[in-house]
């Protein structure tokens, strides 16, 4: 039986019928649309990639950790995508949030709607009841507004409450330009090669104390992020 993803109530209105339809289906399905056709030029190598498909393999639960700046073609690092179960990610209530879910969904990337306030503690039930109810977690740590490569504690606050494992990854291009925002977006140009690297997965023990595997995390993501960089700067 499929797992039903827990979705947060907006509880507020969207703007007229013209204005949902443009905000929340059309711009969704055009920036989907165009990123699908951008992916499809991209060569695609993966590396690290053998333990992730075990996880799989013995139905095991896992978050995707990586940061902001290299969500733009994350979904490539997720190939598993079939019904009953997929990949779920955090999206705030706001009207961004809720463009932003739109677009994940025709990746078939399902949105958690939660927020960064109240120290995340109502987004990390949401999302600790996603993982239960059988969804795997992609998430940014240092999102949705930084500071730039900066773990917060939600991470592994989610693993040790769930007993998922965590599986640091990134993505790197032999061809790409940044962004100018705060995250320094990691855009590849079309037919750029794209490396999919895949870090060692482990698990948050219940009693471990979120300190020291919070450092451990910024360790393996620091580490990650430095080759990406040495493969974008090449």
């Amino acid at each position: 039986m499929a797992a039903r993803l827990v979705i947060a109530e907006r509880g507020r209105p969207l703007g007229s019928p013209l204005s949902v339809w443009l905000n929340f289906r059309a711009v969704p399905f055009l920036v989907a649309g165009l990123t699908k056709l951008w992916s499809y030029t991209l060569r695609v190598r993966r590396e690290g990639f053998g333990a992730v498909e075990d996880l799989r393999a013995r139905d095991e639960r896992f978050i995707l950790s990586f940061w902001h700046r290299r969500l733009f073609m994350m979904p490539l690092a997720y190939p598993f995508q079939r019904k009953g179960r997929g990949v779920a990610i955090l999206s705030s209530d706001s009207k961004d949030g809720e463009r932003s879910a739109a677009t994940w969904r025709w990746f078939g990337i399902h949105a958690v709607r939660g927020t960064a306030s109240d120290d995340g503690a109502k987004a990390l039930v949401r999302m600790i009841q996603a993982v239960k109810q059988g969804w795997d977690f992609g998430i940014t740590p240092d999102g949705p507004r930084g500071p730039l490569l900066e773990l917060k504690p939600g991470t592994i606050a989610l693993a040790r409450k769930t007993g998922a494992w965590i599986v640091p990854v990134t993505l790197a291009y032999d061809h790409s330009f940044e962004l100018k925002t705060w995250d320094r977006m990691v855009i590849p140009f079309p037919f750029a090669t794209c490396t999919i690297r895949y870090g060692e997965p482990f698990k948050v023990p219940p009693k471990a104390e979120d300190g020291a595997e919070g450092l451990r995390l910024q360790r393996e993501m620091d580490a990650l992020e430095a080759w990406a960089e040495r493969i974008d700067h090449a």
